[in-house]
């Protein structure tokens, strides 16, 4: 089997392409365009695979990578809620053309299958909780209108027998991720700085990336389901609870910081993954957050070896 896996070189990417290989899943691909992606992400398996510096926007390098290619991972995006509001343009560019084009090569090349990884943040502002997948979308943010979008194209290309998989992912974490909550807050409780919280009373679902992997895994192949999918833990997190957590556990003397919310952001979602869990086998650990343990260790690694730069102001 030949995969081919946009986004490969990211924070969920490079887990994914380090499993396809260990399981030996087929020959794989990564297309980036190393905008959030690192080289040093896919150490681990980059003599195994090809990978192709480039854009998902670009036709033509589409079409050659695509090229015998039996299922794709499509994970390309810019998945950064504020950049996508600070830069409307390349979120768009990205996320909803990006998606298009992939969609479009795939099904041009025969592909079987496509996983399309979109976001909870389709939803905005949940009436309820946990959030089914019959929930309606109301986007709060630039970032979640792209994916409710990139979602909408998927079904367009059934016709030429592609089938699309659509995961709605929670909030995930681990090693390689970075400019997100859990990793910001260790790094603030390592560098013995505030632990910043917009909004007194978030909750997150948070979601390991090894539970995500498995599902990933496990969607390449079997019955395909017929709309989208949550993919987290179906358990809230308070982020103050996260914060003196993290702090306990650094050691750290740092403050917790509750600021305003800020307006583009959601300030509660756990997801109903009851879907998940009957299609895909999802499995949790019934503390969400049981790995931030092993994540402060990593982070505290890397800090070692990449310190924090004083600050120039």
């Amino acid at each position: 089997m030949k995969i081919l896996v946009t986004g490969g070189a990211g924070f969920i990417g490079s887990h994914l392409v380090d499993r396809l290989v260990l399981d030996q899943m087929g020959e794989v691909c990564v297309l980036d365009n190393f905008s959030r992606g690192q080289m040093e992400h896919l150490t681990q398996s980059r003599n195994q695979i090809r990978i192709v510096h480039g854009d998902i926007r670009d036709r033509k390098l589409l079409g050659e990578v695509m090229s015998g290619v039996n299922l794709v991972y499509h994970l390309a995006a810019q998945s950064n809620v504020l950049g996508a509001v600070r830069d409307l343009d390349y979120s768009f560019e990205s996320n909803v053309v990006g998606t298009y084009e992939v969609l479009r090569a795939a099904a041009a090349a025969g592909v079987k299958r496509l996983i399309f990884s979109s976001s909870r943040e389709v939803y905005g502002e949940p009436a309820s909780m946990p959030v089914p997948e019959t929930a309606q979308l109301a986007p709060k943010n630039a970032y979640g209108v792209s994916k409710a979008s990139g979602e909408m194209y998927c079904p367009l290309f059934a016709g030429a027998g592609l089938e699309a998989v659509v995961f709605r992912l929670a909030n995930v974490y681990g090693p390689r991720d970075s400019e997100r909550v859990i990793p910001l807050f260790i790094k603030q409780a390592l560098s013995g700085e505030p632990l910043t919280i917009f909004g007194r009373s978030k909750l997150m679902d948070f979601l390991w990336i090894g539970n995500l992997i498995d599902v990933l895994c496990q969607a390449s192949q079997g019955q395909c389901p017929d709309g989208p999918v949550n993919i987290g833990s179906g358990k809230s997190t308070s982020l103050v609870d996260l914060a003196k957590r993290i702090s306990s556990l650094t050691g750290s003397r740092s403050t917790i910081s509750i600021k305003d919310e800020r307006l583009p952001e959601v300030g509660r979602f756990v997801a109903d993954v009851t879907l998940a869990r009957r299609l895909f086998h999802l499995q949790c650990p019934e503390d969400p957050i049981e790995h931030v343990t092993s994540l402060v260790e990593y982070v505290s690694s890397e800090m070692l070896v990449n310190p924090p730069q004083p600050s120039q102001r």
